[in-house]
C-alpha cells in the first residue's frame, strides 16, 4: 500500500509538472502573439491614411466597379482590422482537415499582419501556429500544446515576398488597403479581371483579381505555380470569396476558401467563415 501511494504521488507530481510546463509555454506563446498584434496596431495608427477621397479616372473599369460596390458611401478612414474566423484547416503535406479557429490583426496602411490559429490534432493534443509579418520581416511557427516547436521559419527574401502576397491575398476583407495611393496599384487584364500589385519593403507581389457583374471580388489567383513540397502553406496561390455583407459601411466577404495551386489544380487548405470583424483606428 505504501509503495502504491508513493507511485500515485509521483504520478500526480509528474502530471502537475507537465501541466505547469504546458501552461507556462502556452502563456508565453500567447503573450508573444499579443505583442506582435500590438506592434501592428501601433504602426498602423501612427500612419496617415494613404488614399484620397476621389478615385482616379485611370482605374481599370472592373476595379472602379469593385470600389463602388464595397464602399457605397465612400471608404471609411480605418487604420487596422481584427478578424476572427472558424472553419476547416489542412496542415501542410497532409490530406485531412481539422476544425480550426483563427485570428488576424492586419494594418490597412502598410503590409503588416499577424495570423494565429488553434487546431485540435489527436484527442487532447492541439497545435497553435502563427505568422507575423511586420516591417518587411516575417516569422512563423507551429507548436504542439503551445510547447513543442514542430516548425519555425524566419525571414528570407522568398518568405518575405510570400508574406507580402499573404497581406494582398487577405485584403478583400479590408478593401481600404486596395485603394489608390497606398502600396497597391492596379493593372488592366480584361473586362472582369485586373492585376493587383503590392510593393513594400523593397519587395513586390501580384495577384489577378476576378470580379462579378455586381463588382464583388470573387477570387484572387497567383500567376505562377506554388511549391507544394514546403512545410508551410505560406500565402497560398488562390482564394475564393463570397457572401458579402455590410460591416461598418464596407461590404466584406464572410465566406472564404484559400488554396495552394500548381499544375492547373487548386488544392484548398483553409475553408471557413469570418465570425467577427472589427475595424479600428483613424
Amino acid at each position: 500500500m505504501k509503495r502504491r501511494n508513493m507511485i500515485l504521488s509521483a504520478t500526480v507530481a509528474t502530471i502537475a509538472v507537465v501541466a505547469g510546463t504546458i501552461a507556462y509555454h502556452a502563456h508565453a506563446t500567447r503573450a508573444a502573439i499579443t505583442g506582435f498584434e500590438r506592434t501592428v496596431i501601433d504602426r498602423a495608427t501612427e500612419r496617415s491614411a494613404p488614399w484620397t477621397e476621389t478615385l482616379p479616372d485611370t482605374l481599370p473599369e472592373p476595379v472602379a466597379r469593385y470600389f463602388a460596390y464595397v464602399f457605397p458611401d465612400g471608404p471609411p478612414d480605418h487604420a487596422y482590422v481584427e478578424i476572427e474566423a472558424a472553419g476547416q484547416f489542412r496542415r501542410p503535406l497532409t490530406e485531412t482537415f481539422q476544425p480550426t479557429t483563427a485570428r488576424q490583426v492586419i494594418s490597412l496602411r502598410a503590409p503588416d499582419l499577424v495570423f494565429s490559429a488553434d487546431t485540435p490534432l489527436w484527442g487532447p493534443v492541439w497545435a497553435i501556429a502563427y505568422d507575423a509579418y511586420i516591417d518587411g520581416q516575417m516569422e512563423m511557427a507551429a507548436k504542439l500544446l503551445s510547447t513543442v516547436t514542430v516548425m519555425y521559419e524566419t525571414s528570407t527574401p522568398a518568405l518575405n515576398r510570400t508574406s507580402l502576397r499573404r497581406w494582398l491575398l487577405e485584403s478583400p476583407a479590408y478593401p481600404m488597403a486596395l485603394l489608390p495611393g497606398g502600396p497597391v496599384t492596379w493593372e488592366p487584364v480584361d473586362d472582369n479581371r485586373s492585376r493587383a500589385v503590392v510593393r513594400a519593403f523593397g519587395e513586390e507581389a501580384a495577384l489577378v483579381a476576378t470580379f462579378d457583374a455586381d463588382g464583388a471580388l470573387t477570387r484572387f489567383d497567383a500567376e505562377t505555380d506554388g511549391d507544394l513540397t514546403t512545410p508551410y502553406h505560406g500565402s497560398g496561390e488562390h482564394t475564393a470569396r463570397s457572401d458579402y455583407q455590410m460591416i461598418d459601411g464596407v461590404r466584406v466577404p464572410l465566406a472564404f476558401t484559400i488554396a495552394r495551386a500548381a499544375g492547373g489544380e487548386i488544392i484548398p487548405f483553409w475553408e471557413g467563415r469570418i465570425t467577427a470583424i472589427r475595424f479600428g483606428g483613424t
